[in-house]
């Protein structure tokens, strides 16, 4: 199963590297995007529990370093005003080949 990180940059600047048991981010995050930390917050939280179920689904067990991760951005989000902007720097590994369309690590991010 292919890993992944994602780096956010928080609204004082301070950057963060997270980790993915999957590349199901790119489903819900894209590079270059501003999100209000609340939104940040929704959208790794329901990347980061599908990327866990499909640990589950492939190992028999939920990935716990992803509910570690999604824990430290929860604790990290608290910091900050929830309409503050945060933007995602980048994701490693970039999508193979076009999808949809698109060229390869530039896919818009989907709810």
């Amino acid at each position: 199963m292919p890993e992944m990180t994602f780096e956010v940059r928080w609204p004082d600047g301070t950057a963060t590297a997270c980790y993915s048991p999957s590349l199901v981010v790119w489903d819900h995050l894209e590079v270059g995007a501003d999100y209000p930390v609340a939104e940040l917050v929704a959208r790794t939280s329901r990347a980061l529990a599908e990327a866990s179920d499909r640990v589950r689904e492939r190992y028999g067990l939920r990935c716990t370093s992803a509910a570690r991760q999604q824990a430290q951005i929860e604790e990290l989000a608290a910091r900050f005003d929830p309409g503050a902007p945060v933007r995602v720097v980048r994701m490693v590994p970039p999508l193979p080949g076009p999808v949809g369309g698109a060229v390869a690590g530039t896919r818009a991010g989907a709810a």
